[in-house]
């Protein structure tokens, strides 16, 4: 049976019923507290409001406050079964032959908001943020910028997903303005190290996973639950100023290079939405060691896009084409290794998957590699870049094509405001 909803939903529209993505918003122009929804072509479905009216009636959350929350955090740790109550819950209202909301002009009127009305916000409060370096086309190509083609990636990370804690405090919803970041970067010659506004500022393309309940400290995830652990997936702009970093990372790492600004889109699509667009990901050989090794491995294909709106142009101009199923690590061993050390992981913390690039120059997921380091500028609509300048704003896509119908994840986009002096 085709899946038909009685809102009407556009042929290109990321939203229709078979998506159905969490977020969080409120409002425009009110004092109204933020409060869950899901995404349903041009509409948000006030959760609040279905969850008041009685109409989560199964039995996993006819009791639960959980949509009557500020954020998604305590339906997160629900768990996957209450998660697929609340989906089929939502198709059956949404459909076309199902008359319980369809045919409540007052409910309907209270329940679903133009999008256009509203603001979205954060959908989770994110208590830690995890960056991951997952796409082998990624490591490579910054690996022979930096060290030379004979050691582009080091034998550690065949083995190890490679990661760092990020800044969960300076992450921010699609449509957030972003202020080049300040810091210091290597001298020249004999001259004192630079210190100003970055020099080099640039986007990184990736998606990140949202985690849904958590484990004890001490306890790990096994490999082969840790996809009950994960809610679904957002776009993430990791932007780097990759001056700051290059002078800042040896030894412990990024630190002012990336803490000033990450950007997620505010739909949460999730692994059942995801479903008919599983695919099997990139062989690895060496293979994982035995607690890494899944029994059912599993990638997405989800298209990506990268578009950049120069301040004085109308229109914007796609400069990079990948896809997540790139990706070398899984989001599962990625979620797995993070705990084998008895790292507990809580209810909306943050995955991110690190730069996704493909295998060919035009599907690379950052300036840094599609300029290579500022030496090859990159040209589109009648102008240039190396790295980002004031004014210019990014935006992320990304979307998976079904059978007659889009599951999209929306925009994930920022734009570059000057240096605070």
């Amino acid at each position: 049976m085709v899946l038909q909803s009685f809102v009407e939903v556009l042929p290109d529209s990321h939203f229709p019923i078979h998506n159905l993505p969490f977020g969080v918003f409120k409002p425009k122009d009110s004092d109204s507290e933020p409060r869950p929804a899901v995404a349903i072509g041009d509409y948000v479905l006030d959760l609040s409001i279905i969850a008041a009216a009685g109409l989560f009636d199964g039995p996993l959350l006819s009791n639960s406050d959980c949509f009557q929350q500020p954020n998604l955090n305590k339906f997160l740790g629900l768990g996957r079964p209450a998660w697929r109550e609340a989906r089929a819950t939502l198709q059956k209202l949404l459909s076309a032959d199902e008359p319980t909301l369809r045919d409540n002009a007052s409910l309907r009127q209270k329940a679903l908001l133009p999008m256009d009305k509203v603001q979205m916000l954060l959908p989770a409060s994110i208590g830690d943020y995890t960056d991951f370096f997952a796409s082998k086309h990624h490591a490579r190509n910054c690996g022979t910028m930096f060290r030379g083609p004979e050691n582009a990636i080091n034998l550690n990370w065949f083995y190890v997903p490679i990661a760092y804690h990020g800044r969960a405090s300076s992450i921010v919803v699609s449509g957030t303005d972003v202020t080049r970041p300040r810091g210091q970067a290597a001298p020249t010659g004999n001259s004192p190290p630079y210190f100003g506004p970055s020099r080099k500022l640039d986007f990184e393309l990736e998606m990140a996973a949202i985690v849904g309940p958590g484990n004890e400290l001490g306890k790990p995830i096994d490999i082969n639950d840790a996809s009950d652990h994960i809610f679904g997936l957002v776009l993430m702009n990791d932007w780097s100023a990759r001056d700051i970093q290059a002078w800042e990372y040896v030894p412990l790492g990024p630190f002012l290079g990336k803490s000033f600004c990450t950007t997620i889109s505010p739909w949460i699509v999730t692994l059942d939405a995801l479903e008919p667009f599983i695919c099997h990901p990139p062989e690895q050989s060496p293979p994982p060691l035995p607690y890494l090794a899944e029994k059912d491995s599993k990638n997405y294909d989800i298209s990506l896009e990268v578009s950049i709106l120069p301040h004085d142009q109308q229109h914007e101009s796609i400069i990079s084409r990948s896809n997540f199923k790139h990706l070398y690590w899984t989001i599962t061993q990625q979620l797995t290794h993070h705990t084998i050390n008895g790292c507990n992981l809580r209810p909306g913390d943050l995955l991110g998957t690190g730069t996704i690039s493909g295998p060919e120059p035009e599907s690379y997921g950052c300036l840094l590699e599609l300029t290579w380091n500022g030496q090859n500028p990159l040209s589109f609509s009648g102008t240039t870049r190396t790295f980002l300048l004031d004014g210019d704003e990014v935006t992320f896509t990304g979307y998976c094509k079904g059978d007659g119908y889009t599951v999209g994840f929306g925009k994930c986009s920022g734009k570059i405001l000057p240096s605070h002096n």
